[in-house]
């Protein structure tokens, strides 16, 4: 399984997205800041499973419909900074898709997720975080879950590791920064939370327009795994 998850700063990166899905293969795409009403049924041979519609830039999640077929689909409002009071620019900051693939017969959840951004805490954050997961596992006991996106999170990783591992889940981070926009804030920002699925790799992919740079995360399901699920 391969994901690509980009934010695409206000939209600016949206015409790179065809070119990412086929150049990496992706089987995934999960975007974070896209004018929802202005993206496309279909990038790269990725079908649209949905967007958020309550945001002013929202999430949207793109699967392979020959590899996966979409069951459910479920948005998230999550606890409010006091920039998303003032500006609004997000009312839901998690698109979680509940997918079967098609081959094994085994079923996963994949998310798109987008924490508050710097002005607000690091703890707000972590509740946001939690609060996803703990929705996100709702969606299908037992089953494997990945959610990937802009965490906000570029410091005091370690505290948002621990609240991570006791929820059960698991932090992975790319192999290099993916933000490079201010001198003072660089470092990671989009990563990965997941549980039941066997990571292998995070690559951060070259910069294009946005000032995140979009990350690929190759994971699979591990055997067993779907053999309980089938």
């Amino acid at each position: 399984m391969r994901v690509i998850s980009y934010n695409l700063r206000k939209h600016r990166a949206v015409n790179e997205l065809e070119n990412l899905v086929d150049s990496h293969g992706a089987d995934i795409l999960c975007l974070q800041e896209a004018s929802t009403e202005a993206i496309p049924d279909r990038i790269g041979g990725l079908t649209l499973a949905d967007a958020t519609s309550g945001n002013r830039l929202g999430l949207a999640v793109y699967y392979r419909a020959n590899t996966y077929q979409s069951l459910k689909v479920h948005s998230l409002a999550l606890k409010k900074s006091l920039h998303d009071r003032v500006l609004k620019p997000a009312e839901e900051r998690m698109l979680g898709v509940h997918l079967r693939d098609i081959d094994h017969g085994s079923e996963l959840i994949v998310a798109s997720f987008h924490a508050a951004p710097l002005t607000a805490l690091n703890s707000l954050r972590r509740k946001q975080i939690r609060a996803a997961l703990e929705e996100l596992g709702s969606l299908g006991a037992g089953l494997p879950v990945l959610m990937v996106g802009d965490y906000n999170y570029p410091v005091f990783k370690e505290n948002l590791g621990q609240d991570v591992r006791a929820a059960g889940y698991e932090l992975s981070l790319s192999d290099s920064r993916t933000y490079t926009r201010y001198k003072f804030f660089r470092g990671h920002y989009d990563f990965a939370t997941s549980v039941g699925i066997e990571i292998d790799r995070i690559t951060t992919l070259p910069q294009g327009r946005s000032d995140h740079l979009p990350i690929l995360i190759q994971a699979e399901v591990p055997q067993q795994i779907r053999a309980q699920a089938g």
